[in-house]
């Protein structure tokens, strides 16, 4: 068997494919705070994640946004279970 195996070309491994790593902002511009302000009290479903992927800001900047939203009343929470936290717009009455 192994006689056999050295006759034959050695295996080659697949080269691994490494995801592109997003260059997210750590800190605010002043153009892209007054988009997300302005944007984020429409919005149906408010997570962090989707903050991070819609306007290219890290989880930590994303958390922090939904933070001061929720103490001016902008957004409400809907759940808050481990680190998942869903937020939605305040309905005007």
């Amino acid at each position: 068997m192994s006689a056999a195996r050295s006759k034959n070309k050695k295996k080659k491994w697949a080269k691994g494919r490494s995801k592109e790593k997003k260059q997210n902002a750590v800190v605010y511009t002043q153009a892209v705070y007054d988009k997300v302000v302005k944007e984020i009290p429409r919005m149906k479903v408010i997570t962090i994640s989707n903050l991070s992927e819609k306007f290219q800001i890290g989880g930590a900047l994303a958390r922090r946004t939904i933070t001061l939203l929720e103490k001016e009343n902008l957004i409400k929470r809907v759940v808050r279970h481990s680190d998942m936290l869903v937020y939605t717009r305040v309905e005007d009455k």
